[in-house]
This record gives structure tokens, sequence and C-alpha cells, in this order.
């Protein structure tokens, strides 16, 4: 009798491997070599001085995160098992495949704004929930799932899982999908702007979108993750800025007049 992997555990696990494996390439090319510098939007110093925890405590935080989405992936395709074996055993059309993509990125946005716009709004829940992922003032590539544990299932797990519901795609299908997220949320928090990476060319919310986010300032603006910027720009929580080279190399991300398009429109 041969070992068969189901989708639904391939759903559950490859995102994962892929968020390690693209995070792990960014911090591996910083670690080898300086040529990365010149496009970073914080120094070294500004990382060592602004981050209020350790890498190793961040590492040992997304673990955590990550075992319990998995635990709640888990229970999702339990539950769904029965209904999704249909639709796993006819192939669907690249334009089926496509509307659910689509459909996807449209719920998952749509909660993650709502929710984590809330989590900021209320004091307690940002006090004792979201306040972790912002230790990490000068973000970096593993970083990115640097959450409690609880708004983890919140607002990426639940997400998630109505995300999947929702567009009624199939395991198979969350399998790709799911990775894309995992290597979008990564690239949005690798804290460069690299020429000719297509994610950042493509997606108006991207490493530096997302950095405002990050900053004092920019705290109350910008919620939009991880996909595209349009509640931003609806509710008006939409902050513009400019992207300016620093004489010692890299960029600076400035905010820009509210009233005045950023340069990177």
């Amino acid at each position: 009798m041969g070992f068969a992997i189901s989708d639904e555990l391939l759903g559950i696990f490859v995102p994962i491997l892929v968020y390690w494996v693209y995070s792990g390439i960014y911090m591996a090319l910083e670690s080898m070599s300086s040529s990365l510098d010149k496009y970073k939007l914080h120094t070294k110093e500004d990382e060592d001085g602004k981050n209020l925890v350790s890498k190793s405590i961040v590492l040992k935080g997304v673990l955590l995160t990550q075992t319990l989405q998995a635990l709640g992936a888990s229970l999702l395709f339990l539950m769904s098992r029965g209904k999704n074996e249909a639709s796993t055993s006819e192939p669907s059309s690249f334009f089926a495949i496509a509307r659910q993509y689509v459909v996807a990125m449209l719920v998952l946005d749509t909660w993650t704004y709502f929710t984590h716009r809330y989590l900021h709004q209320n004091k307690f829940l940002y006090r004792h929930l979201h306040s972790r992922h912002h230790q990490l003032v000068v973000s970096y590539a593993f970083g990115a799932q640097y959450t409690h544990p609880l708004e983890g299932l919140l607002v990426d797990t639940v997400g998630g899982a109505l995300a999947f519901i929702i567009s009624g795609m199939s395991p198979r299908t969350s399998i790709f999908f799911y990775s894309f997220v995992s290597i979008k949320i990564v690239d949005d928090h690798c804290g460069l702007r690299l020429p000719g990476n297509l994610i950042q060319i493509f997606f108006k919310n991207n490493s530096v979108y997302h950095d405002v986010h990050h900053q004092l300032y920019g705290g109350k603006y910008n919620f939009s993750q991880p996909f595209f910027v349009m509640w931003d720009r609806i509710l008006g929580t939409y902050m513009p800025y400019s992207l300016e080279k620093r004489a010692e190399g890299g960029f600076e991300v400035k905010p820009a007049d509210i009233k005045v398009n950023s340069k990177e429109d």
C-alpha cells in the first residue's frame, strides 16, 4: 500500500514551507553580501535601535503562530472534506481558477482590512494583541507573521478560511493560492525596494506601502493587506508617500501631504 499525501495536508504545510524558503533567501542574501544595502528602506542602525524584540524571539513567535494556524486549517479541511471531494475529482478550467483567485483575494483583503483596523482602534486589543507585530518597526522577511497567536487565528486563519469557502476553491487550488499569499506577505515585510521585483511592481500594496504603516506616523493609515489598497482609498486611511534615496545609501520612505499624490503612483 503506497503512502499518499492528501491535498489538504499539502495545503496546510506547503505555504509554511514556502514562507521559510522565500524569507530564507532574503535573509541569506542580506547576510552574505552588502549589495542589497542600497535597496534597504532602513539602515542597520535603525533596525537595531528601533526594533523592540530580538530575532530569536521573533523566530519562536512565528513558529508558534504557524503551529496554531496549521491546527486551525486542519479543522477547516476536516469540516469541509465531504464537500471538496467532488471538486477535486474534476479538473477546473483556467478561468474558473482565476475567478476563484480573484474572489479569494478580495475576501482576504476585506477581512484583513477591517480586523486589522479594529485591532488598532480598540486600545485593549492593540495593547494585548496587535502591538506585538509593531515591535518590529523595521520589518524583515521572516518577521511577517510575528503576531500574537490569537491575532494570527483571528486575522489570518479565519480570513483564509472565509476566502477558501466563499471562493469555492479546492484544496489543491488552495495549495498554490496560499503559497502565493506566503510569498506576498514575506515580500511586503522584507524591508527592501528591489528593482525588477514583479510583486513590488505589480502591487501598489508592497514593501514600501506597508513600511509606512509600521512607522509611528503611519499607524493610523495603510491598513490594507495583502494585495490591494482599495479599502484604504475608499475609507480615507490611505497615506501617500515619497521614496527618496539616502545620501549614505538605500532609501527613505517619507509621508507626503495627504492631498498630494504619491511619487509611487
